[in-house]
């Protein structure tokens, strides 16, 4: 197969090519309301860093749970954030970001229950740190199911020396997928190295469809050893130590 180039992949901060309207996006992040990582800011807060950090449009991605953004809704469009319904499912045994599903996405279970949500409906299908080294990351899924996946995802945990994301981007390479540029934000200090310009009106059906349609560019630079250690650090504490409470209880979920 004819080596194509990720679309719209940009490394070092510069700025793309398309039409005046690009929006800044963070399509992967977590706050307290996720079932599975202790996280001490409320999706409040991260709509708060996200407008001061000059984001257009923000997902919040929980763990296998869906959370029911109408409540913030007022609260983002008064900060000039679009907020778009996400969520970080596990698919046998794998993580895939479901964006912008209006239904069905906390259903899906298998690879076949994902082919079965995108015919049946509109959404976007991202691949989140597909080449990590983690048991969740879908590393040979991807080669087992190209077409599930409408773009691939950069990964802001990465340093000068060490980058992961590479597979990902040859990956992307060779199939012809957009590259997204996401923080997988669990801590505020995750927010800002990487993310996506997006040529898309200021909704979330419209920044889905820019993104699967390949108007997307990845700004992203990488992270010091310092913050990197020190992410992996607190997670792993929060996680297998305990020590960091939630910040607040559960905002509301999707039925």
């Amino acid at each position: 197969m004819e080596e194509r180039g990720p679309v719209g992949l940009e490394m070092g901060g510069r700025s793309c090519e398309y039409g005046s309207g690009m929006l800044k996006v963070e399509l992967h992040s977590h706050t307290a309301d996720d079932p599975l990582d202790r996280i001490s800011y409320t999706t409040r807060d991260l709509i708060d860093r996200a407008a001061a950090l000059g984001y257009d449009a923000l997902a919040v991605t929980l763990h296998d749970r869906q959370l029911d953004l109408r409540p913030l809704e007022s609260y983002a469009i008064e900060r000039g954030i679009v907020l778009i319904p996400g969520i970080e499912r596990t698919v046998e045994g794998r993580h895939v970001l479901l964006l912008n599903f209006e239904q069905g996405a906390e259903d899906v279970e298998t690879f076949e229950d994902l082919r079965t949500l995108k015919q049946e409906r509109s959404g976007l299908v991202v691949a989140p740190h597909p080449f990590f080294p983690a048991g969740m990351s879908l590393r040979g899924r991807m080669n087992q199911y190209p077409e599930l996946f409408d773009a691939v995802e950069c990964n802001a945990m990465y340093t000068s020396t060490l980058n992961f994301n590479r597979l990902a981007e040859r990956w992307a390479a060779r199939h012809g997928k957009p590259m997204v540029g996401n923080g997988d934000v669990h801590r505020m200090e995750q927010f800002g190295s990487t993310y996506s310009l997006v040529d898309a009106q200021p909704n979330a059906s419209a920044i889905c469809a820019a993104i699967a349609a390949g108007r997307v560019t990845v700004v992203s630079q990488p992270i010091s050893w310092a913050t990197a250690v020190g992410v992996m650090g607190s997670l792993y504490w929060t996680k297998y130590v305990g020590g960091e409470s939630r910040a607040a209880q559960p905002s509301h979920v999707t039925a």
